[in-house]
Parts: structure tokens; C-alpha cells; sequence
């Protein structure tokens, strides 16, 4: 009788988490880079080992959570005026330099730090095609970014913006809120197209995102009554065995 309870309990715990990915996203509706993530659920099958099940017996499929994967399409962009500012219009993405290592981002909105660094909000340096962080001299105050991503100011080319693609890109694991970090090699994209003045924006989509989350709701309640409801049968069946022997 147990079956039916431990089951229902699974789906409510993938449930439970599917919920938790849908509010994610809606909370970094907002957030530059931001890539919608998705569950993937799979099937956990036990089979019994009797070798004449009884009546009842055979499969138990249990429900999984067994991944969590994200939508890489690109976001729209948004235009500002901060030269700084770089959206990716193809494939690719900018690296930038962190305590744990390379991170993988289509978050473009850098600033010039104290040191003379490109850097993101967080104070990451963006690297450039040599893997190397791009320093500024004080006398580069006009700067223009080409879309191959070379970097120039009145003084010259300064450097060179690397975009990189995976390997494999569902190997890319999160790293913050618009960060990736990569589990395979990444190499250079041959034709980069940057977009000077312009921040590629989250690709959710918050009303897909809320419609999702009132069905998982739904279903979770559903399961919920229906383990409830199976709680009841048998406390009932206990309650009549014992009448009886009393």
C-alpha cells in the first residue's frame, strides 16, 4: 500500500524543485545575460525480483529530477550610451577572470575599473583573445569596438575582445546569476559580432514562466489530495480491522 505514497511523494519532490526553477527565472527576468533554465525529469524504474510477481507487482516507476539544462537563445538588446556596453548578436560568449577561474557570460555591461581594466559589475576582467585581461592607458578616453571585437581608441588599437563557444555547450555549468563555467575546451568564434552601446538581456519570458508555475501548482495539489486521500483509505481500512478484532 506504501507504493502509491512513495510515488506521489517523488513526483512532489520534482515537482517542488520544477517550481523553484520557475521562480528563478522569473526573478532574473531582469538580469543581463540571464539564460532561462529548464528541468529534465526522468522515469526511476524498480523492478520487483520475485520471480512470479504477485498480484499488484511488476514495474514501480518513480519520477527523477534529473538535470537542470538552459535555454541558450539569445536575449533582445537594449541600447545605451555607455561605449562599454557589448551585446553578441551570433554565437559566442565573453570571458571574464575570476577567483575560481574562467567564466563564460553573454552579460556585457562592463565599465573601466580604477586599475584601467575592462571589467564586469562584479568587477571581473574581460579577457581578450590571448585569454589576457584588456588595460586601458589613461589617454584612451574615445573608444570605439568594432564587431569582430577589436578595441580602438584615439591612439590606436588597444586590443582584442575574445568570444568563445563550447564545445559542448550542455556542459556548461552555472556559475551566478548569468555565468557559465565550461566542462569542456572552448575555442575562438571565427566571425564574432559584438554590438557596441547595446547589454543582451534575459531570454525569459515572464508570462510563459508564470503559466508554467500555476500548472506546477496545480499538479502539485492535485498529488498532494491524492496522498492525502490515500492516507485516509488506509487509516480507514485500519480503523475497520480493528473494530472487528475488538
Amino acid at each position: 500500500m506504501e507504493n502509491i505514497t512513495t510515488i506521489a511523494t517523488s513526483r512532489l519532490v520534482a515537482q517542488s524543485r520544477a517550481m523553484d526553477v520557475a521562480a528563478d527565472n522569473i526573478a532574473n527576468a531582469n538580469t543581463p545575460g540571464f539564460k532561462t533554465a529548464r528541468m529534465q525529469f526522468s522515469d526511476w524504474i524498480v523492478r520487483q525480483g520475485a520471480t512470479t510477481p504477485p498480484r499488484g507487482g511488476g514495474t514501480l516507476a518513480y519520477t527523477q529530477d534529473r538535470a537542470t539544462w538552459h535555454d541558450f537563445q539569445a536575449g533582445p538588446l537594449t541600447h545605451s550610451a555607455n561605449p562599454l556596453d557589448l551585446g553578441i548578436t551570433g554565437e559566442g560568449f565573453f570571458t571574464v577572470a575570476t577567483a575560481q577561474g574562467p567564466v563564460l557570460t553573454r552579460a556585457g555591461r562592463f565599465s573601466l575599473s580604477a586599475g584601467g581594466t575592462i571589467a564586469n559589475e562584479a568587477g571581473h576582467a574581460l579577457l581578450d583573445t590571448a585569454g589576457q585581461p584588456i588595460r586601458l592607458s589613461p589617454a584612451d578616453t574615445t573608444l570605439t569596438v568594432a564587431g569582430d571585437g577589436t578595441i580602438s581608441s584615439e591612439n590606436g588599437q588597444v586590443g582584442k575582445i575574445g568570444v568563445v563557444a563550447p564545445a559542448d555547450p550542455m556542459r556548461l555549468q552555472a556559475q551566478g546569476s548569468a555565468g557559465f563555467r565550461s566542462g569542456s575546451a572552448t575555442a575562438p568564434v571565427p566571425l564574432p559580432s559584438i554590438v557596441q552601446g547595446a547589454v543582451e538581456d534575459s531570454n525569459v519570458q515572464p508570462l510563459q514562466e508564470m503559466v508554467r508555475m500555476m500548472n506546477g501548482l496545480r499538479e502539485f495539489q492535485f498529488v498532494t489530495q491524492m496522498v492525502e486521500g490515500e492516507d485516509q483509505r488506509q487509516q480507514s481500512a485500519i480503523d475497520k480491522i480493528l473494530q472487528r478484532r475488538g
